[in-house]
């Protein structure tokens, strides 16, 4: 995918063995890059996201961001038709892998664009975040 960026995860400190923050995925080199933290980072996300309080309450958040002109030159006009069906399908192997090791996904498209990017340190024009997924243990059915 040559215009997907993501995904960029927020992680819980109390769920996983990894500092609470904003990481980026470095694909080539199959690792985490931590980017930065700030107070009161879980409310700020669900805030974000229309105070959808999951959002920000699971294990793990993916942030999936794109960068458009990655595909541009390669798809012209049908790039922005392009970007959101690759996303889908990243967030499909998303709910896949959850479901794998008994997890649970749900991904979410209503947050507030200008809030979000801002809060992820992205400029919102040349990259932006198009999709996000928290993943965490799923509700026990009654």
């Amino acid at each position: 995918m040559h215009g997907v960026c993501g995904p960029c995860g927020f992680f819980h400190s109390n769920h996983i063995n990894l500092e609470e923050g904003i990481y980026r995925y470095l694909p080539l080199e199959h690792r985490l890059l931590f980017e930065f933290t700030e107070p009161d980072l879980a409310p700020r996300i669900s805030k974000a996201c229309f105070r959808q309080r999951f959002v920000g309450e699971g294990a793990v958040t993916f942030f999936w961001s794109v960068i458009p002109y990655r595909m541009e030159w390669r798809y012209g006009p049908a790039a922005h038709r392009v970007l959101p069906m690759d996303v889908g399908h990243v967030c499909q192997n998303l709910y896949l892998s959850a479901e794998a090791i008994g997890a649970g996904a749900c991904a979410v498209a209503a947050y507030d664009q200008e809030a979000l990017d801002a809060l992820l340190r992205l400029d919102g024009e040349e990259e932006f975040v198009i999709y996000l997924a928290p993943v965490g243990k799923r509700a026990v059915s009654l």
